[in-house]
């Protein structure tokens, strides 16, 4: 089993990624391998309604210059995917939103191919805002058929400098929780697809 995490920050080695790592700490002590994708600090862009992905249904975007298809095929061959994002300004980073965008159309042009995966979201942030980084997140993965794991609360943790996250107690148990439940999830879904 394999789970992918975008980090969806331009400081690569800021907050999201720590709580991100944290989920991976735990899915590791279950055998489960993980990956972390770089995306925000990226070319990425957004969709430009060209519709090729429609009618090519080559399971790509047509943009070739940037990440995209690259984060579009490592969610295909994922289990389960994690999104991360810091908040900016009450919302997901550009370079977030752009590939939910992409990730998502493509998904839905070629079979919907992540209605059925496992995914989870995780923010981080200042003070403010976060739900609705949070909600852009999940209502993605919602309308992609995903199912969505929750933890003990919503999956934010609060810090503004590099490292203050990991004083966020409630916010880093919530991602150790996070990470359990995905586990759990994965390793029922996982069994029985083998007994079926």
């Amino acid at each position: 089993m394999k789970v992918v995490a975008f980090n969806g920050s331009p400081r690569k080695d800021g907050n999201t990624r720590l709580l991100i790592e944290e989920v991976f700490k735990v899915l590791q002590t279950h055998g489960i391998e993980t990956e972390l994708i770089q995306v925000g600090g990226t070319n990425i862009r957004g969709c430009q309604a060209c519709e090729k992905c429609r009618k090519n249904l080559d399971f790509q975007c047509s943009m070739k210059n940037d990440i995209g298809n690259d984060c579009i095929r490592k969610a295909h061959d994922a289990d389960a995917i994690i999104f991360g994002s810091p908040t900016y300004f009450s919302d997901v980073t550009a370079e977030m939103k752009a590939l939910l965008d992409r990730l998502g159309y493509v998904s839905r042009a070629n079979g919907n191919f992540l209605n059925r995966k496992v995914g989870a979201s995780v923010v981080a942030v200042r003070r403010g805002g976060a739900t609705h980084a949070f909600d852009t997140m999940n209502h993605t993965m919602q309308i992609c058929g995903m199912f969505i794991v929750g933890a003990t609360y919503w999956n934010m943790g609060y810090g503004r400098e590099k490292g203050e996250v990991l004083n966020d107690s409630e916010g880093m148990k919530n991602m150790k929780a996070l990470g359990e439940n995905m586990a759990w999830l994965l390793e029922r879904i996982h069994s029985k697809g083998k007994d079926t």
